[in-house]
């Protein structure tokens, strides 16, 4: 596994402490069924496999979120889940940087 490809990566860890944070359900819908999985800066464009990249979302709010007209919505109401978890997020700071190998 590349660099990149195990930066990008979710860890057992990482799911563990998000499903905790995310309270065992979607963040969107309050699903029972959500999972760990979801980057919100996605793996396409870099984003890491950090906590505070990853959200809980149910298979259709996960579906909603990657394939849907709804993105920019959902992605803001993901951007302020995120914010109220972690004081100082910045989302700059969720991108793969090649330079930081």
């Amino acid at each position: 596994m590349n660099k990149r490809t195990k930066a990008l990566s979710i860890t057992p860890a990482t799911k563990r402490a998000v499903y905790e944070r995310d309270n065992h359900c979607c963040v969107l819908c309050g699903s029972p069924y959500g999972q760990p999985n979801a980057h919100y800066i996605s793996r396409g464009q870099g984003g890491l496999g950090v906590e505070q990249n990853i959200v809980t979302l149910c298979w259709d709010c996960h579906r909603a979120y990657d394939q849907s007209s709804e993105r920019d919505s959902i992605r803001g109401e993901l951007k302020t889940h995120l914010q109220s978890k972690y004081p100082n997020w910045d989302e700059q700071n969720l991108y793969y940087r090649k330079w930081s190998e």
